[in-house]
């Protein structure tokens, strides 16, 4: 467990009151595992820092856009600030899994609990700067770490479902539209983890993995999305560039 001095260096940002940081980086599950951590768990700053996030990113998104729709805003809030992208930010950008107090069992899970887990950290973090620091500070910190990933979603268009994205791909490039397979199941009854393969036609595009059905496309999905088969593949012609739309 790295100190959380790295941490303040990593966000440049110096707590006056540690222990709201200490705060934010335990979760539920350490408290089970030691009677002498002095610290409560992260969950009440998650839900001051998820209101936080919210309102930056709405008025970010308010006043960077002019053009937009309240739909379309709505779309673009919801692709940064959902749990899969906040915990991207959170293991990649901040290496808030070196810090975190969890038990040992919540930190050899992988997928889908751990992403929530980041998450909810990277709010709890919020909520703590906001507390220490206050709003000003706050808003820099998701400046800098969140609102500059808003123009790549758009490029990108990940702020769509996958699975919807890749059929209107498919459908304009090929005519044809994808197809699902569970290729393998493994793992215990209660924790089963599913392989699906995408196909077009019968040819398989790409596969992906997820502890339930709907999870494994989706992850397919987005292979098949960055696989050369469909990205590389000329556009039809006379194609009409794409916005979001409501």
């Amino acid at each position: 467990m790295s100190s959380v001095s790295g941490l303040e260096d990593i966000i440049n940002i110096s707590f006056t009151n540690p222990d709201l940081l200490h705060e934010a980086l335990t979760h539920r599950s350490y408290l089970n595992e030691t009677d002498r951590w002095p610290y409560r768990h992260n969950e009440r700053l998650e839900y001051l820092g998820d209101a936080v996030l919210e309102l930056v990113v709405t008025h970010a998104l308010f006043l960077t856009y002019p053009s937009f729709s309240e739909g379309q805003l709505t779309v673009l809030r919801a692709a940064l600030v959902n749990y899969q992208f906040l915990a991207k930010i959170t293991a990649d950008d901040l290496h808030l899994q070196d810090f975190l107090h969890m038990s040992k069992g919540e930190a050899k899970d992988t997928g889908k609990a751990r992403e929530v887990i980041l998450a909810n950290a990277f709010e709890a973090l919020v909520g703590a700067i906001y507390l220490d620091q206050g709003y000003d500070v706050a808003r820099h910190f998701i400046e800098r770490f969140v609102l500059p990933h808003a123009d790549k979603i758009l490029k990108t268009k990940s702020y769509k479902d996958p699975k919807s994205h890749l059929q209107e791909l498919t459908q304009e490039r090929f005519k044809i539209t994808p197809s699902y397979h569970v290729l393998s199941e493994h793992g215990p009854a209660h924790q089963r983890i599913f392989s699906v393969g995408v196909y077009l036609a019968d040819r398989l595009i790409a596969s992906g993995e997820g502890a339930s059905k709907q999870e494994a496309e989706t992850d397919a999905a987005k292979n098949a999305l960055d696989s050369s088969t469909v990205s590389a593949a000329p556009k039809k012609k006379g194609a009409k560039k794409e916005h979001i739309r409501s």
